[in-house]
């Protein structure tokens, strides 16, 4: 009889080397998807779903670690999610917040990502006091999108950008003037980091419903059937190898 754990190790262990000869992703995102199916084909509740999830994340982050990919953007709350029933979102707050605690825990730089305005005023003040007392420096630095939607973001972007010149006296036609793809981009959530070179979605969906809908102009994306509290290390690796086996041309 086979032993399909050690099997699974085996593939698991030639996948990471073959990875090694070439250059990953710096800037990976996520949109975990699926806690709810997954639940509901377990026979459990959606709040266990969404905490399965949540434990999936932190675990998601040591494998990145691992493969010193420095930048991971996480979507755990989009703003269309905050139309979901009050007793699911209530739960989804508290668990968000203990996630970030671990991630902070972990040894991993935080920053939120979207609107974090989208939490209660406690769940907030939980997560500042913990952001708090972070260590600025980490091999591995987390966006958490809160609240995040990516026309969203892309409007407040402007508004700040037009707000900003306006502040400083500038009249309609110079605003308009300083308005351009790079003054944008210095506006976003994601300011001063690089865009995602891969983006990965799990649950069978194959669409971004907005995330990071400006920086992925140029990404590469990877969709699994696999329900995202069911994904496993070696899910990751194949996205990684078939990302690997691209070749980008940015339009070129």
């Amino acid at each position: 009889m086979r032993d399909h754990g050690l099997l699974y190790r085996v593939y698991e262990r030639r996948l990471t080397k073959e990875l090694e000869a070439f250059d990953l992703p710096q800037h990976l995102g996520v949109i975990v998807d699926g806690n709810r199916r997954w639940a509901k084909a377990a026979g459990e509740s959606t709040e266990h779903g969404h905490r399965v999830g949540a434990a999936k994340i932190v675990e998601f982050l040591s494998w990145c670690e691992d493969l010193e990919i420095p930048l991971v953007t996480v979507w755990m709350l989009s703003t269309d999610n905050l139309r979901r029933p009050p007793e699911e979102l209530v739960a989804l707050y508290e668990i968000i917040a203990a996630t970030i605690e671990r991630i902070l825990e972990a040894g991993y730089c935080v920053r939120l990502t979207g609107n974090a305005d989208a939490l209660p005023a406690e769940i907030r003040a939980g997560i500042a006091r913990a952001q708090e007392q972070a260590t600025p420096e980490a091999r591995l630095t987390v966006n958490v999108a809160i609240g995040y939607g990516g026309r969203e973001e892309i409007v407040d972007a402007v508004r700040e950008l037009v707000r900003e010149h306006a502040a400083q006296g500038a009249d309609a036609e110079q605003i308009a003037s300083a308005i351009s793809v790079g003054s944008i981009a210095e506006h976003l959530y994601t300011r001063g980091q690089p865009d995602p070179d891969l983006i990965i979605r799990t649950s069978g969906e194959q669409r971004l419903s907005g995330f990071l809908l400006w920086q992925s102009v140029h990404s590469e994306y990877w969709f699994c059937e696999t329900y995202w509290p069911g994904f496993r290390r070696v899910d990751l690796l194949r996205a990684l190898r078939d990302f690997c086996r691209r070749e980008r041309r940015f339009g070129a």
